[in-house]
Parts: C-alpha cells; structure tokens; sequence
C-alpha cells in the first residue's frame, strides 16, 4: 500500500468553552469548535471575510491541557488528523455523517491578558499558568545590550 497523510494543521480561536467528559473506562475527552477565518475578493472587489467551524476532539493528558487553559477566545494552534463517524438517524433513518479533527498536539497562543496562561503541550505541567512566561522584563535582555553591532560585523 503506498504512503498516506492524514494531518491537519489550524491556527485558529476557540468559539465556546470546551465541554470536558470522561468515558466509562475513565479517559478524558474534551471537545471543542475552533473558528479560522481567511479573507477574499468578492465579484465587485470588495473585500470579504470567511469562517469556517471546526470540532476538535482531544484525548487523555491533551483534554486535560484544554480543560486547564482553554476557553472562548482563546488562540491556538492545533496539529491533528481527521476522523469522520458515520450513524443512522433513529428518527429519519438517514445515514449521518460527523467529521472531527483528533488532537494530537496544541499550543496556546493567547497572551496572559487574554486569559491563557501560554501552555504549549510540551512545558513541564507542574508549573502554574503564571509562570510560562520565562522570558525576561523588557529592557533586560543582556545579549543584546553586550553585542555591539557594527557595520563591519555585516557580511553583505
């Protein structure tokens, strides 16, 4: 069978806060819309915005990340794969379709100001939301106050 990909990559805002379950064997789940916008011309050259909703669906240490840091508004990035469910209708009988995006890794994006604390899936979890931000206050930033740059030190 040869190679194939199922990836999705978003950069987006969360529409409402996440809905957090568990399953009966105790795994938690978090699901979630997630709106991306792009911009196009319109026939007479005006300008348009267009959104598009996206479900996402997060498992386990992941759900448990959206449960403690996302909410509406928040800015993420989201890296997953597509799952689509099908079902019959019990009422009509129709056959029904659901397509989600499976998260398998995020990154809070949001400044502290917008709510979140600026979790990457990857920072140490015992660490308060306060303390993400590692870097230093502005006007302390040491290497560029020691590195002298001239216009020799240029190489074009």
């Amino acid at each position: 069978m040869a190679k194939s990909v199922n990836k999705v990559i978003l950069l987006g805002n969360v529409g409402k806060d996440p809905e957090i379950r568990s399953t009966p064997s105790g795994t938690m789940v978090a699901t979630f819309g997630l709106a991306t916008s792009d911009r196009y011309q319109d026939p007479q050259g005006n300008w348009q915005d267009r959104t598009e909703w996206h479900n996402l669906v997060a498992f386990k240490r992941t759900a448990e990340i959206v449960r403690d840091y996302v909410k509406k508004g928040s800015k993420l990035y989201i890296e997953g794969s597509l799952r689509t469910s099908n079902w019959e209708d019990k009422t009509s009988g129709q056959k029904r379709y659901k397509t989600e995006i499976i998260v398998n890794d995020l990154s809070l994006l949001s400044g502290r100001d917008e709510g979140s604390g600026g979790y990457s899936r990857g920072a140490d979890s015992s660490s308060s939301a306060a303390n993400f931000d590692q870097r230093p206050p502005a006007g302390h930033d040491d290497a560029a106050q020691s590195a002298e740059i001239s216009d020799d030190d240029i190489p074009f």
